[in-house]
């Protein structure tokens, strides 16, 4: 189940952690062994998102937010929680929403060294995986009571579960589908954006990517600005309210840069449009 979800399925573990800790009540080797298969079965399932995180960068945090519940602005919190903590935030990585599906390519994009990663990682996962153990075995009599009571009701607790799971999958669906339409709307085409500035029609353009995304990639937009995420009301207090506004991120559906977009438009800035695709579209533009 660890390696399952780790791969990028959206089951939880945790709870059968808490079921092998109850078990290992009346067993103590189990629980040895049960945290040894949790901690493998987690670096397995994260070691091809680390990869891929090195050869394809940002491209494959596009695929890891299509698979997942998780909302696409988790790859933005997640290079902040990286640009402050560095590797140390792969120690917390299992206890933060987000953070655990996407650290391991997020890893990879950084350039971390495959021996450094599944440190840090692995040392995260032990933590994280003894402390759902230690759960199920504090509260093993709850837990076994509860197995009694699905166990006498037999068919219809079965049903009561998958119920619930399939309630809250619909329930992240939603949300997810009602955060994407935010998305969709009112966005410019990097082709129009190139011609507006050919035009000499150029509006202001702001550069969302994180800091350490331009670290990576120093090439920008011609003439835009780096949006400083520490000082986001000194930035929007120098833009002028008449003027046209693109902002632009290298973030899965485009999500740093609609949600820059809709702050602007709450401090009365209403001529403001996130740039579809994002930079990557840019440059494609560009190339042809």
């Amino acid at each position: 189940m660890v390696l399952v979800q780790q791969l990028g399925a959206p089951i939880p573990a945790t709870p059968v952690l808490m079921l092998a800790g109850a078990h290992a009540a009346g067993d103590t080797l189990y629980a040895a062994y049960a945290l040894a298969v949790a901690i493998l079965g987690s670096a397995l399932g994260s070691l091809p998102w680390f990869w891929a995180g090195r050869r394809y960068g940002y491209r494959v945090l596009s695929l890891m937010c299509r698979i997942s519940f998780s909302p696409d602005s988790c790859v933005r919190q997640t290079e902040n929680v990286f640009e402050r903590y560095g590797a140390g935030a792969l120690l917390v990585a299992k206890f933060i929403p987000g953070l655990a599906r996407v650290g391991p390519p997020l890893a990879g994009t950084f350039r971390y060294g495959t021996a450094r990663f599944l440190l840090f990682y692995g040392a995260g996962n032990a933590i994280w995986a003894a402390s759902g153990l230690a759960l199920g075995y504090v509260f093993h009599g709850e837990i076994d009571r509860l197995i009694e009571w699905l166990t006498l009701f037999g068919g219809q607790g079965l049903v009561l579960l998958v119920g619930l799971l399939v309630l809250y999958a619909g329930y992240r669906r939603l949300v997810r589908r009602r955060f994407l339409s935010t998305l969709r709307a009112s966005r410019i085409e990097a082709a129009e954006l190139q011609e507006m500035i050919a035009r000499g029609e150029a509006p202001i353009i702001l550069d969302a990517r994180s800091r350490t995304h331009r670290q990576l990639d120093a090439r920008m937009i011609p003439g835009a600005r780096a949006l400083d995420f520490d000082d986001l009301e000194g930035a929007f207090a120098q833009l002028p309210a008449g003027r046209d506004v693109v902002v632009y991120c290298a973030c899965p559906n485009d999500a740093t840069a609609v949600k820059v977009a809709m702050l602007l438009r709450r401090r009365g800035i209403r001529h403001v449009r996130p740039l579809a695709g994002g930079f990557d579209a840019w440059m494609s533009t560009i190339r042809t």
